[in-house]
């Protein structure tokens, strides 16, 4: 199921963010995919808050991954720009965290798609401006339900 909106800046995307963080649990994983700046470590930022991380959240292009911890969940967030595709996450270790008691981000997960399990739920993010069109893809229809209800109560 899909569900899509947009918003018209960054603190409306990490307020949708925070909220959607609220659906999560142990062991999802959420993609987050679209060009340089379209707002993906924004998105992330969102979901560490509504995870109530006290954590600075930043893009981890140079680590590959952050973790952010103290909030109900902890966070990993990955950003997979730099690696060469599957083989090297999991020849760094990164595919451990896939099965950790938290909730992963994954930025540019097409560069790793193939470790990605169906269960994912995927995010796209166009536009870079202060409009950007979210195009979110669920697995199941409980989750669908619950999204689109925070983007009608958000007016998205």
């Amino acid at each position: 199921m899909t569900a899509v909106f947009n918003t018209t800046s960054s603190d409306q995307t990490e307020e949708f963010a925070s909220r959607f963080a609220a659906l999560l649990k142990a062991g999802d994983i959420i993609t987050l995919d679209g060009d340089l700046g379209a707002g993906k470590t924004c998105f992330a930022r969102g979901v560490a808050r509504g995870m109530g991380s006290p954590s600075h959240v930043s893009s981890p292009t140079f680590t590959i991954v952050n973790e952010y911890e103290g909030g109900r969940l902890p966070v990993y967030h990955f950003d997979t720009y730099r690696l060469g595709g599957c083989e090297d996450f999991v020849m760094a270790g990164l595919d451990e965290y896939l099965w950790k008691d938290g909730v992963c981000l994954i930025e540019w997960s097409d560069i790793i798609g193939d470790i990605i399990p169906g269960s994912a739920v995927r995010i796209r993010i166009e536009g870079t401006g202060d409009v950007r069109r979210f195009v979110i893809e669920c697995p199941g229809g409980e989750m669908y339900n619950s999204l689109t209800r925070i983007i009608e109560e958000m007016g998205l």
